[in-house]
């Protein structure tokens, strides 16, 4: 028995040259190098994809200010010379979140000696940044400027005292025989419920701090302790620090003036020299202690 032979019905099956082969094809001409390695989507618009990139950047840094750092710039002198005036800093309010902020880990610890920015207790709409020195329950006094903590001298290598007129106030704290007009009288009136053997006692949930130029510096001898919830959080790092502004003319003559023969004046900067001397390119990054 015989098999049938099977036959395709394809074009290039039937259509076969005289001489049995099929025929050639015509031949196309090979794409460009740009026709070839283009994709598909370059040729769509793009408009939808760059917006939807920038929705996602901005709910990540909406995310980021809210939850994990903040930006904030020193306005003042009392916290130099670890912070010094026109520096800009990056605020971790992970690492001091207090109970029930709405942050993502738990409560954070906060140790003497940690520089703190929170709200001013008088003005809650300002921030402040000052250093932890007393702790809840410690009991504080000052002694021709030195802090005592629970009787023993605190060691403060970054406290900076420089030279002032004699204040008993401030270098001898708490003093309740001469108040001082700059304190604040509600703190006044609190504070004299809290002294004992002429020692400050902290009360729980409360923190007393001071400024590092000690001298220059409205604390929490002025206007009192700074509870927890108060806390913002701790400086991390200084992402950018500008110069300060330079005197002018008229009130540069009652300044310090700068030595002549030991620096070269230059009254008319080259237009480099003032880009390059805005800022405080050293300080660019450095973590904060």
């Amino acid at each position: 028995m015989t098999q049938p032979a099977i036959v395709s019905t394809s074009p290039a099956a039937t259509k076969l040259s005289a001489s049995g082969t099929p025929p050639s094809r015509p031949r196309t001409p090979n794409p460009s190098p740009l026709q070839r390695h283009r994709p598909p989507h370059h040729d769509r618009p793009s408009v939808f994809i760059a917006l939807q990139s920038l929705l996602h950047l901005i709910v990540i840094a909406i995310f980021i200010i809210t939850f994990c750092v903040q930006p904030f710039r020193i306005p003042s002198e009392s916290m130099e010379s670890t912070l010094l005036v026109g520096d800009f800093l990056l605020v971790d309010k992970q690492a001091a979140a207090p109970d029930g902020a709405g942050t993502l880990l738990p409560a954070a610890t906060v140790h003497r000696g940690d520089i703190i920015v929170f709200h001013d207790p008088v003005d809650s709409t300002l921030h402040l940044v000052k250093r932890v020195i007393g702790l809840p329950g410690d009991h504080l006094r000052l002694h021709n400027g030195l802090v005592y903590i629970n009787g023993h001298v605190l060691t403060e290598p970054y406290a900076v005292y420089r030279p002032s007129p004699p204040d008993n106030f401030r270098d001898n704290f708490p003093r309740l025989q001469s108040p001082d007009p700059e304190i604040d009288s509600r703190w006044w009136i609190r504070m004299r419920s809290l002294i004992e053997n002429n020692e400050l006692i902290i009360p729980t949930g409360n923190y007393f701090v001071l400024g590092d130029n000690r001298n220059d510096s409205e604390d929490s001898r002025y206007w009192g302790f700074v509870p927890r919830e108060a806390i913002v959080g701790k400086p991390l790092v200084i992402y950018f620090s500008l110069q300060p502004q330079e005197p002018d003319d008229a009130t540069a003559a009652t300044l310090t003036q700068p030595d002549a023969a030991a620096k070269p004046s230059h009254p008319h900067p080259s237009k480099l020299e003032s880009v390059v001397d805005f800022a405080r390119w050293s300080r660019t990054f450095q973590i904060v202690r």
